[in-house]
């Protein structure tokens, strides 16, 4: 895919920043450059409904795919998304008009029926037996709407078939002692993250915050390993790793400063008991957020340190919302806060760093309420597919 827009676009995007935040992005960009100028490495810990939606997730399979992420973690629910195909069409009906059972509906009373072609479907029952009846009496009611979202959520028969997916890749997940992600990853679309990821064979991992979501995707991702094998896995991608990119996501401090990290963290019993260990000291901590909180604690770094060394609750001293990971964050000298939208931040960034480092990019996402943001919605429906069964079948570690 050529880029939907040129340099106007990047620059309405950067526009749009207030000044300390244009600032944050440009020093950033400059040490993410630095970083791999330097042969470093950069991990990217993504959150999920709005970086998919905004194509944050298949933007960062492109800069895997040009070696400019090494490492991910995520949710589950993005997993399942992205075994999906990241985003769908969807057409939604009155479920009582369809006949089905209103106390198991969703609000709204709705159902949603995945917008597939006669073909796709046709390909689909070589796989899984469908309902047909039930798609027949779907495609003859009049439609509510129709529109783009998280694929393979709560329309049939893609969301079924994401369920059904999960019980299989767990299975080989446990027969070769592998994480779901790594095996679902096998038959990705190279433009989700997991297919990306896998073609590099660098790791994609849900962090233990995230476990919840994506339905059985979620239940299969925490059942294929031990919660502590995943920490120490999500502990070595951190260790390697020389900057952290946090998107839109909650709960990163039992990510960065989780049960083997020494610096901001609580891993000195770890080592102490001789376990292996990471230190954030030298790394650098770039989150993009809407939330001005975020800035506002980095500012008060000294005030949180502070509570922190006399053990007085960090929200009273800093006398703002304090979300949990906001401690580790705002103590940490490498921290650089963007308060803006992943939609907007993350085209400049990868625009720039690209540049910077004299690569060339296939794919740039938009921010969703632009006109590029809506071609690239749709092109993301038309061209990242769900996962391929049988090429993850054929796969042998």
């Amino acid at each position: 895919m050529s880029n939907l827009f040129g340099l106007n676009q990047i620059e309405n995007f950067r526009s749009s920043l207030d000044e300390r935040s244009q600032n944050s992005l440009s020093q950033a960009i400059n040490k993410i450059t630095e970083v791999k100028r330097n042969g470093g490495k950069i991990m990217v810990v993504t959150g999920s409904g709005p970086n998919i939606h905004e194509g944050v997730t298949t933007l960062i399979a492109e800069l895997i795919r040009v070696g400019i992420v090494d490492a991910v973690s995520t949710s589950s629910a993005v997993i399942a998304h992205e075994m999906a195909g990241s985003l769908d069409k969807v057409f939604r009906v009155d479920a009582k008009a369809l006949g089905m059972d209103m106390s198991k509906m969703p609000r709204g009373d709705v159902f949603e029926f995945t917008s597939m072609s006669d073909e796709e479907i046709e390909k689909l029952k070589l796989e899984m037996p469908l309902d047909e009846d039930l798609l027949k009496r779907g495609k003859n009611l009049p439609k509510l709407n129709e529109i783009i979202k998280a694929a393979g959520n709560m329309a049939y028969p893609m969301g079924f078939r994401t369920e059904k997916l999960a019980l299989e890749v767990l299975s080989l997940a446990r027969m070769y002692g592998l994480p779901f992600e790594t095996v679902a990853g096998w038959g990705c679309d190279e433009k989700t993250m997991l297919g990306a990821a896998a073609k590099k064979n660098i790791p994609v991992l849900v962090t233990i915050p995230q476990l919840v979501g994506g339905g059985a995707v979620g239940m299969s991702i925490g059942d294929s390993i031990p919660v502590s094998n995943r920490s120490m896995r999500i502990s070595k991608m951190l260790s390697s790793c020389d900057l952290i990119i946090e998107s839109a996501v909650a709960l990163t401090q039992e990510i960065h400063d989780g049960p083997f990290e020494c610096y901001t963290g609580h891993g000195i019993w770890a080592w102490w008991s001789g376990q292996e260990t990471y230190n954030l000291r030298d790394k650098n901590l770039i989150r993009i957020d809407l939330d001005e909180n975020l800035r506002r604690a980095v500012e008060l770094n000294k005030t949180v340190q502070e509570a922190i060394d006399k053990g007085l609750p960090k929200t009273k001293a800093a006398k703002i919302p304090f979300r949990m990971e906001m401690s580790a964050f705002a103590r940490h000298e490498g921290s650089i806060p963007i308060v803006g939208d992943i939609g907007k931040v993350w085209p400049v960034i990868a625009h720039d760093v690209a540049k910077n480092l004299g690569i060339n990019l296939e794919f740039l996402s938009a921010s969703q309420d632009t006109d590029e943001g809506k071609l690239m919605r749709e092109w993301i429906v038309e061209n990242v597919k769900p996962l391929d069964l049988q090429r993850l079948k054929q796969v042998r570690p």
